[in-house]
């Protein structure tokens, strides 16, 4: 359990999540360097910063993009596998009692049938999630860790025009994700958890933020892209409920 104002140390400050974790101020004494400062594929620069004091490293850098994943294979698996690794092994080293709040996806489920359970059997359908899924397994070699499962989105940043009707997911607004990550931290949980809101479709999801985005079907994505996306993705959150429900 983290107690109030223990040091966290976050990473992928840069990014959607991360920027919205720093902006938030729901850590008080967190600390969010750039990748130049701390990039996970420079073990050194880990092992710097590991030289001080954590109780918690919220670890949010990713090579999120799908289409970039397909097209930068290797460079998917750098960051995602290889950088978690680095990471996993340096707190291991350090032989400190630091707790990992790992960020990983709903995409290694199959997303084809939804409502998928944490013990659900994972299938990932992309190169990002099963780089995602491989950096979960590697995760696991710590004692003390909490895997996210999950999907966000900025409601100030929905870049697209349409949305699909018959895509589902349990996709959760960014600033509701940070709260939850913020709960879970102050909790005992250890293992893997799944993160998100009600099943919706993604053209309702975004709809709510952007009332002029316009309706379309899944298969006018994907006949303009070379990967498959998700058909339904929802997650079962009853252990997340549970878990509010016993404290």
């Amino acid at each position: 359990m983290l107690e109030k104002n223990k040091k966290v140390l976050l990473i992928g400050g840069g990014g959607t999540l991360g920027s919205s974790i720093n902006k938030s101020n729901v850590f008080k004494n967190l600390d969010f360097p750039t990748r130049n400062q701390l990039d996970l594929l420079d073990r050194l620069s880990i092992r710097k910063f590991l030289k001080k004091k954590y109780d918690l490293i919220i670890n949010c850098a990713a090579f999120a993009r799908m289409k970039k994943c397909e097209k930068n294979p290797s460079e998917a698996v750098s960051v995602n596998i290889i950088g978690t690794f680095n990471l996993v092994n340096e707190i291991i080293c350090t032989k400190k009692k630091i707790k990992l709040i790992h960020l990983s996806t709903d995409g290694v489920y199959p997303s084809i049938k939804g409502n998928y359970n944490e013990k659900s059997l994972p299938r990932p359908y992309n190169v990002y999630g099963w780089t995602k899924l491989c950096s979960e397994n590697i995760v696991k070699m710590l004692n003390n860790y909490i895997i996210i499962r999950t999907r966000f989105f900025d409601k100030r940043k929905i870049k697209f025009k349409t949305a699909a009707t018959d895509i589902f997911t349990s996709m959760i607004e960014v600033r509701n994700l940070v709260d939850e990550i913020k709960y879970l931290s102050s909790t005992s949980f250890n293992g893997i958890i799944n993160i998100g809101k009600k099943r919706t479709s993604d053209f309702i999801n975004y709809k709510k933020y952007k009332p002029k985005i316009k309706p379309c079907k899944r298969k006018n994505i994907i006949k303009n892209i070379n990967f498959e996306i998700a058909k339904d993705a929802s997650l079962n959150l009853n252990l997340l409920k549970n878990i509010k429900r016993k404290l």
